[in-house]
């Protein structure tokens, strides 16, 4: 990663690994998208290469991630999808020219159209969040069990009640705290 910027949060589904990139929602909000170059770094790492990233083109990347949240955190909760967000995640996934291939290992990958553009790998993104948001694939959407984070994140583990966005931020900060508030109870001690 690019000194001075915080690290991703690289997950296993594309949608919400992309929700990932403003983290700490309901706290001390970290964008981990900044600047036009770290959406190319972000989508370098997540197989979607493209030449260049316009301030404009950031700014709907944006608009996709705040969408697919959106919609993701109202699935979670079996609420009515906003009309807005769905609107957003359609039209970006309409709006490519991506398509799925396969590798010779058998991996899917996707080749962008022939400028290898930001509308491409956003489509890509945006079908994604279809797919899970529309119920297609084998897991559910949840939101992040800690109160700061409160991210949308698809649960693919085996009973479905993953509590964490990711184990090694939120969760170990939840642990963390527990035990030394168990700590401080042993000790007699309170902040």
């Amino acid at each position: 990663m690019r000194a001075g910027f915080p690290d991703f949060r690289l997950g296993k589904v594309l949608a919400t690994s992309f929700t990932g990139t403003l983290s700490e929602r309901h706290g001390e909000a970290v964008e981990r998208i900044p600047t036009p170059q770290r959406l190319i770094d972000w989508l370098a790492v997540n197989g979607l290469a493209v030449e260049s990233c316009t301030p404009a083109q950031l700014d709907r990347a944006r608009e996709l991630r705040e969408s697919i949240h959106a919609a993701a955190t109202a699935a979670a909760t079996q609420n009515a999808l906003p009309a807005p967000a769905v609107h957003v995640i359609n039209d970006c996934s309409v709006q490519g020219r991506a398509a799925a291939i396969l590798t010779p290992e058998g991996e899917r990958r996707w080749r962008l159209g022939s400028a290898s553009s930001v509308e491409d790998a956003l489509s890509v993104i945006a079908a994604d969040a279809v797919s899970i948001i529309a119920g297609e694939r084998d897991g559910k959407l949840a939101l992040c069990a800690s109160p700061t984070c409160r991210a949308a994140f698809f649960d693919t583990s085996q009973s479905r009640t993953r509590r964490w966005c990711d184990m090694n931020t939120c969760g170990n900060r939840q642990k963390k705290a527990r035990f030394q508030a168990s700590r401080r109870k042993k000790l007699g001690t309170a902040d």
